[in-house]
């Protein structure tokens, strides 16, 4: 029979692995909270139109990367491939507006894209990301970059640059799109069809392009910050002032553009060395247009996203470890079927004691429990035979210590709390 395999494109993170990733949860959710950012959390799936509306028909996401599928009511509904459009739709649905004029809101969740894949790029992958929701002040996006920036030195990953841009108001972007959709016609006489199809449908999307051939041409082209009307460029110079006064050094990027059609003004992005040539940790930026598309109110939202593989990859590839290998606090090891039956119970009292423990389910040998026990990492190794039974007391091994010594029961879970924490 033929072996199963994953799905191209999916991981499997097994134990080995999971401390890290749950180590960076653990860290994401305690930066949430000092910037007082509450968890939110939404379906895996939505009705497809809320990307297609959210997002815009002609982004590479929705025509070429959705998993999209029809359920029995035929109803068309898609995996989520990004967060901020659900987030918004949970928000309109539920009337949080109401409640209370901003709300600062985050989440940590697999997401979906059929891409080609690649490194820190999957076709299921994990992203955290924040959403305030409610302000349109430069001081929300200020506080949104810094929120991201935070997370990113108290991991201790180094090397990091902050890039921003404008990409303006409505009344600013779209007169600067005719003008760049006339120059890149005029200047990439022959586009490939993926390029051609962004110059006529959105030609901002070209200045983010990477192909080796095209970057003269976007170097050159007109920059949108040249073109912002007055309130525009008065918010972009509010966003540049207030991150200098908090130290935060970034660099101006004119070709910076997000790739969903709901963003306005301030658009940012955080990279790293570590990662080669797909450097983005984070990338984000104001969307004050989502919640129009998606309802029949305005709220002015800023937000971020961060792929958690990627973070991964920086930490590694700057030696930083965050969390040391699981370890059982606890191997039990058993000789003879009395003191095997005596097994269980005391596995129970440990426990409900607060320590964690294991031992042998397989009936093994004392010398093949010993080496079970050291592999598990376990800091101490409790023995119990038959002159143990009879004594009433277990024979304790400290593995890091490497003593010895015999500690009646009802002083066991005593000792050990106090041991643990020497």
């Amino acid at each position: 029979m033929k072996q199963l395999k994953r799905i191209k494109g999916t991981q499997d993170i097994l134990p080995e692995k999971s401390p890290q990733w749950q180590a960076l949860e653990r860290h994401i959710r305690r930066e949430m909270a000092l910037f007082n950012f509450r968890e939110i959390r939404t379906p895996v799936f939505e009705m497809t139109e809320v990307f297609a509306r959210g997002i815009g028909q002609f982004t590479d996401i929705v025509s070429k990367e959705m998993y999209t599928f029809q359920d029995r009511s035929r109803k068309s509904l898609t995996l989520k491939p990004e967060m901020t459009a659900p987030v918004m739709r949970a928000f309109i649905e539920n009337t949080l507006y109401a409640r209370t004029p901003v709300h600062k809101l985050y989440y940590l969740a697999p997401l979906f894209r059929q891409e080609n894949p690649q490194a820190g790029r999957l076709r299921q992958f994990h992203q955290y990301g924040a959403e305030f929701i409610g302000s349109p002040a430069p001081e929300a996006d200020v506080e949104t970059i810094l929120l991201a920036l935070h997370i990113f030195e108290g991991l201790g990953l180094k090397n990091m640059e902050l890039r921003i841009n404008s990409v303006g108001d409505p009344e600013s972007r779209e007169p600067y799109k005719a003008l760049l959709r006339d120059y890149l016609s005029q200047n990439i006489p022959d586009p490939e069809p993926v390029v051609a199809e962004r110059i006529a449908n959105n030609p901002l999307r070209v200045l983010d392009s990477k192909d080796e051939n095209l970057q003269e041409v976007i170097q050159q082209a007109p920059k949108l910050i040249d073109h912002l009307k007055e309130s525009a460029a008065a918010h972009y110079h509010s966003v540049k002032a207030q991150l200098s006064k908090a130290g935060v050094g970034f660099r101006e990027d004119p070709t910076l553009v997000r790739g969903l059609d709901y963003y306005t003004h301030t658009v940012f992005e955080v990279t790293s060395d570590a990662l080669g040539a797909q450097n983005a940790l984070c990338g984000g930026g104001r969307y004050d247009l989502l919640a129009r598309e998606l309802g029949d109110k305005d709220f002015p939202a800023v937000g971020f996203a961060a792929g958690m593989e990627r973070i991964l990859m920086a930490l590694e590839a700057q030696g930083i470890q965050l969390a040391e290998p699981e370890a059982p606090d606890i191997f039990m090891i058993t000789m003879g079927q009395a003191a095997r039956e005596e097994m269980t119970p005391w596995l129970a009292r440990l426990r409900r004691a607060g320590l964690s423990a294991d031992a042998d389910f397989l009936g093994r040998s004392v010398k093949a429990q010993f080496r079970e026990a050291n592999r598990s990492g376990a800091r101490f190794s409790l023995i119990l035979g038959e002159d143990e039974l009879e004594q009433k007391f277990f024979s304790v091994k400290d593995m890091k210590n490497s003593t010895q010594e015999n500690v009646p029961f009802g002083e066991l879970t005593g000792y050990l709390l106090q041991k643990r924490k020497d």
